[in-house]
């Protein structure tokens, strides 16, 4: 119980001429997933993820965030652990939790079922706010690694899951140490301190992508400032997680589908000079 709206005050900022970015998102059917196997250590995560990566692209430090939660019939023990695993996810992100809303609407979703939203804001100096709009020709990109899934493409897996009839309890294939629904449930990485630290100590980063829903093929793009510019990708310049592999060929989905659907690997991509490496 406390007051009907979170304060942060910006004079501890230290900024010459900030600019706030704000950035809402949710986690989408990957919460089924979780419901269905009752587990939800990560999702929290997934939630703050899924926010402040979309701030740290942007040059923006996260500050704060705010979450929303809505239930049919409230369960003091998963919320609990929903946002506990929020509270990580803030830790993460070195942001505040300063607020949120838990709302009971038993009309409205079926008994154990629930939905997240999250709220963040970032600030970041004018100058240095990214997309540049100095990408050129023969600048370099660089792919980071995502923790799998992350938090997009579940519609689709959910969907080859059920039609193919997957035992998710079982071991994911080729010798993984964890079953199906453990790599499935994996929290979405996130990317905040390590981005944070390149752009403080190091010169050259144009622009970032988060790939999120659309995949490299239509994510990378948003950052580019025109038309004359594209991107050439060599696939094979990465080794894609075997979780995606698998998913293609129980699917049987074509390469340009999965790249437009899920990250493949790649959570964000870096576009940089030339000469930054």
């Amino acid at each position: 119980i406390g007051g009907f709206g979170g304060i942060f005050d910006l004079s501890f900022c230290n900024y010459k001429d900030p600019l706030l970015v704000s950035s809402t998102d949710g986690v989408g059917t990957k919460l089924l997933l979780a419901i269905d196997h009752d587990f939800y250590d990560n999702i929290g995560i997934d939630l703050v993820a899924m926010c402040v990566n979309d701030l740290i692209v942007q040059g923006a430090e996260p500050l704060y965030f705010l979450d929303y939660f809505a239930t049919g019939v409230l369960s003091n023990q998963v919320a609990t652990n929903i946002i506990t695993s929020i509270a990580e996810g803030c830790i993460q992100s070195n942001c505040a939790l300063i607020g949120g809303e838990t709302a009971e609407m038993p009309g409205l979703y079926e008994k154990k079922h629930f939905d997240l939203a999250g709220f963040s804001v970032g600030i970041v100096e004018r100058q240095s706010l990214l997309p540049s709009n100095k990408i050129i020709e023969g600048d370099t990109i660089i792919g980071l690694p995502s923790n799998g899934l992350h938090s997009n493409g579940y519609s689709l897996v959910r969907n080859i899951i059920n039609q193919k009839n997957i035992k998710t309890s079982l071991p994911m294939p080729n010798n993984s140490k964890k079953t199906i629904s453990e790599v499935l449930l994996d929290p979405t990485k996130i990317y905040v301190k390590l981005i944070l630290d390149l752009l403080k100590n190091t010169k050259g980063i144009k622009a970032i992508s988060h790939i999120t829903g659309g995949g490299i093929t239509e994510n990378l793009p948003r950052v580019f400032p025109d038309l004359s510019i594209s991107a050439q990708i060599n696939l094979s310049s990465w080794d894609r997680p075997e979780i995606f592999n698998w998913l293609k060929s129980l699917g049987n989905i074509d390469e340009d589908e999965i790249l437009k659907t899920l990250n493949c690997g790649i959570g964000l991509i870096l576009v940089v000079s030339s000469n930054y490496l």
